[in-house]
């Protein structure tokens, strides 16, 4: 799959964008099947494992129709790691300048974390408009984002952090909301136990979810 993504499309290839923390990349290949046999065609594999990397690189290699992203990058190093593991777009709990910078110099998409309408403005006027409300539930969650709307209306969001399956349809009810981030799918105790019929069955009762 070699479509070109921008931050919408990436926010638009699922209603829930799967945050997932791989211990072991020899899980990598079923889970991404097990998100495509559910409905979702996308990953955020966060680098929080030593075997991240390698889930990356799996996932690229073994499911062309799985768009893979790399999750909690922090440095420019870690997002040129990411790309170089087949990540096709990066997200971030925050944004520093110099990683907001860096990353409008990489080829893919990069979509930086925010928790203040201050860290919205100062992204923006490094060219950004999409961005990831992380922690949302600490951050303020429906309220703020609603909040939000109106006195910067250009700015959209995936709120992720503290979102549940119960409360997503309510971030997706938002205008400025694309998508949300939720570990809820594949959380870590499914993924060790393979349990990929549940893991498909969350897939599935998340991407029926409207926006």
């Amino acid at each position: 799959m070699n479509q070109t993504l921008s931050p919408e499309s990436v926010m638009q290839l699922a209603p829930v964008l799967p945050v997932v923390t791989i211990e072991d990349a020899s899980k990598a290949e079923p889970l991404a099947r097990a998100l495509i046999a559910g409905g979702i065609n996308t990953i955020e594999v966060t680098l929080r494992t030593s075997a991240a990397l390698e889930a990356i690189r799996a996932i690229a290699a073994a499911e062309p129709h799985m768009i893979v992203g790399a999750g909690t990058v922090i440095t420019a190093e870690d997002l040129d790691a990411a790309i170089e593991a087949g990540a096709r777009y990066a997200l971030s709990p925050g944004g520093t300048p110099k990683l907001m910078k860096a990353a409008r110099k990489r080829g893919i998409p990069f979509i930086p974390g925010v928790a203040s309408a201050s860290e919205v403005m100062r992204a923006m006027e490094l060219g950004y408009t999409h961005f990831k409300l992380f922690p949302a539930e600490q951050a303020g969650g429906v309220d703020m984002l609603k909040a939000l709307h109106a006195p910067l209306p250009r700015a959209r969001f995936c709120p992720t952090g503290g979102v549940r399956a119960e409360t997503a349809a309510s971030f997706l009810a938002l205008p400025n909301v694309v998508c949300v981030g939720g570990s809820w799918i594949a959380p870590a105790d499914k993924i060790r136990a393979g349990d990929w019929g549940a893991i498909e069955k969350a897939a599935k009762a998340a991407a029926a979810l409207r926006r």
